[in-house]
């Protein structure tokens, strides 16, 4: 059934703005039956997405066939994507359908599309335009309609401009594309996450489920976080596995959480697409006289800041 309330989404954890943002595009795009472009690096999620937009599409209750296109040994690749006949090629005993058979009238995921060979890439855009496709061996077209959502955890457009992917397929694959943040892009998501999985965790191994202390989640939150949300999972399934339903302190955390963890004196953390000052300054500002009311002297007791400085950044910023 078509998920009008898009609640296959919730299966997605987390509520940083750069995360609800996906989503909130994913929502919409997943009742409109185009092809979709899912852009992360590996471990944001890309498959999970994958899956919510299927529930949230008018396609949920038919076939979703997943194809790892990295995976396609080159030589059978044409074969397990579009079918062939009896005797097209030695060992071709029986006619079977591909891929694109199997997902007729569904969905099918292309996971990392950046990796089909060059000479499937052709065979697939035709596929793509028109709906049309060609078993080995045969001399007939079949028509199949079928839903595309293709992942990548590279760079496509660089990719095309090096010649390593077709353009046409591109723009074909990408009528509405979503980039899946890194985990450290939203760091606010890393305490909702991390209890997921620990009382995942916990459920799968029949244990109680442990616990985070402040100071292991704060590490948590400045590990950088290079396998994202799939490393985390790995790491709380460690914990859990090691210390079922304890309490978890830093020392507690696996040595390269301890030794590549940059914390910051103040606790703040700078985006990686950095911040604009000003803009920063003036809703601060904003924000400690709503908090005070309008309250000038308790909006620059907030902000930490005398009376007259205080003044003074009004009158900078004509606030």
């Amino acid at each position: 059934m078509f998920d009008t309330n898009n609640n296959a989404f919730t299966a997605i954890v987390g509520h940083s703005p750069a995360l609800e943002s996906v989503i909130r595009t994913a929502q919409v795009a997943a009742a409109a039956d185009v092809h979709i472009l899912i852009e992360g690096e590996t471990g944001t999620g890309k498959e999970l997405m994958a899956r919510a937009l299927l529930k949230s599409s008018s396609r949920a209750d038919k076939p979703f066939v997943v194809i790892n296109c990295a995976a396609l040994p080159a030589e059978l690749a044409e074969s397990l994507l579009f079918g062939h006949e009896k005797g097209a090629f030695t060992g071709a005993d029986e006619r079977r359908d591909g891929y694109v058979q199997k997902a007729k009238d569904g969905t099918l995921f292309l996971d990392e599309i950046g990796d089909l060979p060059l000479s499937q890439q052709a065979k697939l855009l035709r596929f793509v335009e028109n709906g049309e496709c060609q078993r080995v061996g045969s001399h007939e077209m079949e028509r199949v309609d079928v839903r595309i959502l293709a992942a990548t955890h590279r760079n496509l457009l660089q990719l095309v401009n090096t010649g390593e992917f077709r353009q046409d397929l591109y723009y074909r694959l990408s009528v509405v594309t979503l980039r899946l943040p890194n985990l450290h892009e939203r760091r606010g998501d890393i305490a909702d996450l991390a209890k997921y999985f620990l009382q995942q965790s916990a459920e799968r191994n029949k244990t109680e489920p442990c616990t985070l202390s402040p100071g292991a989640l704060n590490q948590l939150k400045h590990y950088p976080w290079p396998g994202n949300i799939r490393e985390l999972k790995n790491i709380c399934e460690h914990i859990s596995a090691l210390m079922p339903g304890e309490l978890i302190n830093e020392e507690n955390l696996p040595l390269v959480i301890r030794e590549n963890t940059s914390t910051s004196k103040s606790g703040y953390i700078l985006p990686e697409h950095g911040i604009d000052m000003e803009t920063l300054e003036i809703d601060l500002i904003k924000q400690a006289l709503d908090y005070s009311g309008g309250n000038k002297s308790r909006a620059a007791k907030l902000l930490g800041l005398s009376r007259d400085a205080f003044l003074y950044r009004l009158k900078k910023h004509n606030l």
